[in-house]
């Protein structure tokens, strides 16, 4: 579909460096020529939507559907924007992170985003496009200020002066029908990756199960564990409850030096420089809690997700999240601890200790975790079942492995291509002449492209109006 892709004849210097040289015939124009700024309100029954970073702009039961969120909004939504098709809407403090979108529904926002209108020959689903894009973004930071960077806002009278550009009205529909089939192929190939993840991710997760809760000896003795989520273990495996081998930690770093680490669901505990995380950057890391090889880290309020793990590094967490010592090292592997509080059983624990006003905010509590019984093999058989383990995921790790990376390849791929479209470096006027109107609502990035559990991961927002 993007063979034969070619730049345009002529280009000019759009003025704008966000922009760069843009065709010839295109015309850079500020903001305020393109859009009005809506401020209808008092329409307190209409849908409530949601601007997302990843999604653009949804309904909010939509968002919600098949999680523990709940409608965080005020009660009072007298003073909320409505929304109409066609308009776009931005949250003001996340434009540049790319909380932008068209809305293909009639309901109402957060008084706190933006609501604008396109002027004639704006096309609302080509900019759509262009103000999700990476460099947009970007200017979208240069124009927004604040005291810290999760507080940066971009006031509409700033998005006014941002200059953008405008092709004409009929290569702005080219455009946005060569996108809607690029997106559409592009969903496919992603959405069949994630199922073959989910298939190898729930096969690895059995291997595990069974191996940290019952041994690798299928002929060992069996005995009631006393616990009954945990039912029949090895005779000779012992329980304990966490409390007898942990204590909570309270250290607080003094000079905010240290690395700061992230814990996750997905990767544990890991340093936060090695990930692409932009947001929850505080002004000083003193003050926040010191973690420190061999400690458990648990993210509290996803500590039904299993955000938690071992850690390898010297460094910080959230002053939020829980640390805790062994007090006897000896009788617990810091890897098969990591595994076994990682299953599906655990995890199903940690939600029926988890307290919250709503669902959307539970947290496990150190008393709670500490009440937690555990199951702890002798020492060496801890070994054994880890090496073993090691060699009966190895290959399911590998396929998860390179499905992951051709996934996010097509993401970079996406996000690329969009970019050099909808700033002109790339014509797709021929290209786009045989391809039929997909429909008429936008195609951004669809549940395939979505992070799935992953919009739990420390640098992800909870993408909901509060």
């Amino acid at each position: 579909m993007i063979e034969g892709l070619k730049p345009y004849p002529e280009y000019k210097d759009s003025g704008q460096l966000w922009l760069g040289d843009v065709p010839l015939h295109w015309a850079p124009l500020p903001n305020r020529a393109l859009f009005d700024e809506v401020k209808d309100k008092n329409h307190p029954d209409a849908e409530m939507l949601s601007v997302t970073i990843k999604r653009g702009i949804l309904p909010q039961k939509e968002l919600l559907a098949g999680t523990s969120k709940k409608d965080s909004s005020n009660s009072n939504k007298s003073a909320y924007k409505l929304l109409c098709p066609g308009d776009i809407a931005y949250n003001k403090m996340r434009a540049w992170q790319g909380a932008f979108g068209r809305s293909d529904y009639r309901g109402i926002i957060s008084p706190a985003y933006v609501v604008i209108r396109p002027r004639e020959d704006a096309s609302s689903r080509f900019f759509h496009h262009l103000y999700r894009t990476p460099t947009f973004a970007k200017e979208a930071e240069r124009w927004s200020y604040g005291i810290a960077s999760d507080m940066w806002s971009l006031r509409p009278e700033h998005f006014k002066v941002i200059g953008s550009v405008l092709p004409p009205p009929e290569e702005q529909a080219a455009i946005v029908r060569f996108l809607n089939h690029a997106n559409r192929k592009i969903d496919r190939f992603i959405h069949t990756k994630r199922k073959l993840i989910a298939l190898l991710n729930e096969q690895r997760q059995s291997i595990i199960h069974r191996a940290v809760t019952q041994g690798i000896s299928p002929d060992v003795p069996m005995k009631p564990s006393g616990v009954d989520w945990l039912g029949d273990i090895p005779k000779h495996w012992d329980v304990l409850r966490a409390k007898y081998l942990f204590r909570e930690i309270d250290e607080r770093s003094k000079t905010g030096k240290e690395e700061m680490l992230s814990v996750s669901h997905i990767t544990g505990v890991t340093p936060r420089s090695e990930k692409n995380i932009t947001m929850f950057k505080a002004a000083s890391n003193i003050g926040h809690k010191v973690c420190r090889p061999g400690d458990l880290a648990i993210n509290t309020m996803w500590a039904w997700m299993a955000a938690l793990g071992f850690s390898n590094h010297l460094g910080v967490i959230s002053p939020a999240y829980a640390v805790y010592r062994q007090q006897k090292p000896e009788r617990l592997l810091s890897s098969y601890g990591d595994l076994l509080l990682r299953t599906e059983t655990y995890k199903a624990n940690y939600l029926s200790r988890s307290t919250g006003i709503r669902a959307s905010r539970l947290r496990l509590y150190p008393e709670q975790f500490l009440r937690i019984p555990i199951l702890v093999p002798p020492k060496s058989e801890q070994e054994a079942i880890v090496h073993q383990l090691e060699g009966e995921t190895r290959t399911l790790d590998a396929g998860i492995d390179r499905a992951s990376r051709e996934i996010k390849f097509m993401q970079e791929f996406r996000t690329r291509l969009t970019a050099d479209i909808v700033t002109g470096k790339l014509d797709v006027r021929e290209a786009a002449k045989d391809l039929p109107d997909l429909s008429e609502t936008v195609e951004t990035a669809s549940e395939a492209d979505m992070p799935g559990d992953e919009f739990l991961e420390e640098s992800e927002l909870e993408e909901v109006n509060e």
